[in-house]
């Protein structure tokens, strides 16, 4: 079992950055390959970012490759989401999820573990 909270989110003005964290608990986050999902209001939650364990390679939406860069710290039990060049259309709920499965995933169903979101809004 493990918990996951975010933090980081807030207003931010197009062309801005962002930088989300998600702290775990519990033990061998390492094992756990961790993503960044993005619901907005109306729409389905979406795939935005996963690293693997190893850290090696990690995988992106194409609507913000370029932009986000998600890297983990194991040491610390952290995964984070390194947001630039904001634009409106990346104004949603930003979740943090933990699978157990050996490889990354970008659909939800194959995450076991979530956070409670932390809010994301950029003006225009």
């Amino acid at each position: 079992q493990v918990q996951l909270v975010e933090s980081g989110g807030g207003l931010v003005q197009a062309g801005g950055s962002l930088r989300l964290s998600c702290g775990a608990s519990g033990r061998a986050f390492s094992t756990y390959v961790m993503g960044w999902f993005r619901q907005a209001p109306g729409k389905e939650r979406e795939f935005v970012a996963a690293v693997p364990r190893s850290t090696r390679s990690p995988s992106y939406a194409d609507s913000v490759k370029g932009r986000f860069t998600i890297s983990r710290d194991n040491a610390k039990n952290t995964v984070y989401l390194q947001m630039d060049r904001l634009k409106p259309e990346d104004t949603a709920v930003y979740y943090c999820a933990a699978s157990t499965r050996p490889y990354v995933s970008l659909f939800s169903y194959n995450y076991n573990y979530w956070g409670q979101g932390t809010q994301v809004t950029v003006s225009s």
